[in-house]
Parts: C-alpha cells; structure tokens; sequence
C-alpha cells in the first residue's frame, strides 16, 4: 500500500515539474488541422509515468525477472518516445525500435513456447504498442483505459488462486496508480499531454501483462481481450476501413471512432465518462464471467465486440 501511495504522489509531481520545464523549453503540442485541442500543450509527460513506476517498482521488490524486464523494455520505449516527441525521428528507426522491444518482451515472457507462436506473440505485441499511440488522440482516454484495464486484471486476478498473484496485483495496479497521478493534469481540459513517451510503453506494459497473466495461469488470455476491447475495436476497425478506402495506413488522420464521437458531442470528457461506463457495465462483468467459465471464453469475447463493431459503424457516419 505504501508503495502505491508514493508511485501516485511521484507520478503527479513529476508530472507537475515536467509541465513547468515543458513550458519553460518550449516543448509544446502546437495544434493543426487535425488537433483535437486548440491550445499549445506541453507533450512528454509519459516519461513522468514511467519514473514513478520504475520507483514504485524499486519499493516493492524483489520481483521476477518478466516484471523487471517489461518495466526495462517500457522504459526504453519511454526515452525513444522522448527523443520522437523533440526531433521526430523516422518512422523506419522507431518501428524497428518496437519491433525489437516486442520480440524481446514476447521471448522474456514465454521462454519455451515454439518460434511460431513467438513470433505471433510478439506481433501481437508490436500491433499493442502502435494501436495504443493511434488512440491517444483526445484528453483523457489513453490513461483512463490504462487504469480501466489494469484495476480489472487486478481484480480478477484477486478472485483467483493462481500461484504469483500477488505479485500480478501490485504490479497492475503499480501501472494504474502511475497513470492516475499524470491522469490528473491530463483530464480534459488537458494541462499536459504524455506523447509517444507514454502511449507507446504503455501499450507494451498492457500487452506484456495480458502474457505474463495467460502463462502463469493467473487471468485468461480471453479477459485482456475483453478489457481492452474498445480500443482493440475502434483501432483495428479504422486501419481495416483505411486499407479497404484505399488510404495510406502510415498517415496521421482523426477518423477513429472515439474522434468523431468527440467532436459530435463536443466534449472529450463525455467520451471519456462514455468508455468508463462501457468498462464497468459491459466488458468487466464479460471479462470476470471470461475468467470463471474460460470454456465460454470465446463466445464471451464475441459478444463483447459485437456492440462495439456496432458503433464503430454508427461512428462513422459522424464527421
């Protein structure tokens, strides 16, 4: 517990002393065409995230080598996001980045699984990373799912009995006490943005959770799935439509569905309250029926994307 409270309060007040220096050097998210804020904002506060986490993990140990090497590889990602924020390094070098983390996290994970399956986990995991910097698009959203997402797992893994769940507990919710703290200066109206520094560790972090958790038998696979299915849905989605439209995938753009939705609303803090309610209405009570009968796991994913597919259509027909 003393862990947690100290991970939030570094979190907030990294987060507050990284504002006051963004400000002072100037490195700020100027807004165009296709910003969904209008005023120049600091961006980068993702590194906050993830020093606060680095201590909280440091306060807790001693933990196994998959949770120090995730926390390792999100903080790589972490200081390459930085240096992309600033100097806008090219698309080739950061993928080739990601695809090396993704790899590495894929095998520190699941060491005896066969090249096949490896391969495929790691893509699965490279595929985390990039959708989770493509939904970091309006205030709030990308911490409010991280948080969503990670105190979900914690309570299904609570309401086991697997071997090292305790270990899963703290360092989930580790990862969403870290995110709560930047969460506060990030929550529409935003004062500070967390980048590439923040989105892209993240969705390894997430990524590399719903692994470890499937391989040591602590939550099924099939509840990360549901957990985090609005994201899963509204990204895949659009790259799918993009690709059919002919659009080049590579390009920055605003046509996810949670971007129209914001913008039909006028509001980034209705969607924001919109995917709680999807979380803690749906897709928890889907994700813990998931974890208690995993024979009707795939039936249960099914039926938590069905309505979301719905309104990813229904979305689309907003500007």
């Amino acid at each position: 517990m003393t862990a947690l409270v100290i991970t939030l309060a570094v979190s907030t007040l990294l987060c507050g002393l990284y504002l006051l220096l963004a400000h002072r050097l100037q490195l700020l998210d100027r807004p165009n065409e296709r910003s969904a804020h209008h005023l120049p904002t600091p961006h980068g506060g993702g590194l906050a995230i993830l020093l606060a986490l680095g201590v909280g993990v440091f306060l807790s140990g001693p933990w196994d080598n998959a949770y120090l090497g995730m926390t390792v590889l999100a903080m790589i990602l972490a200081v390459v996001g930085v240096l992309d924020d600033l100097w806008n390094i090219s698309i080739r070098i950061r993928m080739g980045v990601y695809a090396l983390c993704s790899l590495l996290l894929a095998w520190l994970l699941l060491p005896s699984v066969p090249l096949p399956a490896l391969l495929v986990a790691a893509l699965a995991v490279l595929w985390m990373v990039n959708l989770y910097n493509f939904m970091d698009g309006i205030d709030g959203i990308a911490a409010t799912q991280c948080i969503l997402a990670c105190c979900g797992a914690a309570l299904l893994a609570w309401a086991g009995s697997a071997p090292g769940r305790e270990d899963y507990i703290i360092f989930c919710l580790l990862l969403a006490v870290a995110e709560l703290g930047f969460l506060f200066w990030n929550w529409p109206p935003a004062r500070l943005f967390m980048g590439d520094a923040g989105s892209v560790p993240t969705g390894l972090l997430l990524s590399g959770l719903a692994l470890l958790g499937w391989a040591q038998g602590i939550i099924e696979l099939a509840c990360w799935l549901i957990l985090l299915a609005v994201f899963l849905t509204d990204s895949t989605w659009t790259l799918l439509w993009r690709l059919f439209n002919g659009q080049p995938v590579t390009q920055a753009h605003s046509l996810h569905a949670y971007q129209r939705i914001s913008r039909r609303l006028q509001s980034h803090r209705a969607v924001d309250l919109l995917l709680v309610a999807i979380n803690a209405l749906w897709l928890l009570p889907l994700a813990w029926a998931a974890n208690s009968l995993p024979q009707y796991a795939f039936i249960l994913v099914i039926l938590a994307y069905l309505p979301l597919l719905f309104g990813m259509v229904r979305a689309g027909k907003f500007a």
